[in-house]
């Protein structure tokens, strides 16, 4: 695929913000580690500043770093899910409202992609909500999300037409019991 291209690696890491194929739809993407850049994406998006997005890691290790710590139950749920699946978790840590928006929980996903997950090694955890404006289609092919961001982006990475569907959203709580927010 196409996450293992060094320029785009480099635009990440440096701050820039990318729309390229995801492990479900094309995404506008960059670094959850930097306010800044999330903050970009929020405007570009024109997304709703109390809806947080969407986060890629490599691993569900990669949490705690975060200030989450899965429980065994949570750890259960997750690792029996096998279908692009964010899950919702409670996220206290204030040093992270620009993520969470004040919602105090955040969304994972853990792409199966094996070349997704080692370009998030290399980068960092990935704000990754979908190629659009907020309330309008999520774009299928780079041409209808340049129709979207033109040249507000860094970096348009053609994976061909996407057409696939979002990820199922659930929350999920301490004791492993979930609710599903999106199927």
């Amino acid at each position: 695929m196409v996450w293992n291209d060094e320029n785009l690696i480099k635009i990440i890491k440096g701050g820039g913000v990318v729309v390229m194929p995801t492990d479900t739809l094309y995404g506008i993407v960059g670094q959850a580690n930097n306010e800044s850049v999330v903050n970009k994406i929020y405007a570009i998006r024109k997304r709703d500043v109390n809806k947080p997005c969407i986060i890629l890691i490599e691993d569900i290790g990669n949490l705690e770093r975060l200030g989450i710590f899965l429980t065994e139950n949570q750890k259960s749920v997750i690792e029996k899910n096998n279908e692009p699946t964010s899950f919702i978790l409670d996220c206290p840590d204030e040093s992270l409202t620009y993520l969470h928006r004040g919602t105090n929980s955040l969304a994972f996903r853990v792409p199966r992609e094996q070349a997704l997950r080692d370009l998030i090694t290399k980068t960092g955890p990935l704000i990754a909500p979908s190629a659009n404006i907020e309330d309008f289609p999520p774009a299928q092919t780079i041409s209808e999300a340049k129709k979207y961001f033109d040249n507000l982006v860094d970096l348009y990475v053609d994976g061909g037409t996407l057409s696939g569907k979002a990820s199922r959203i659930i929350k999920l709580q301490s004791d492993g019991r979930f609710s599903t927010i999106r199927e």
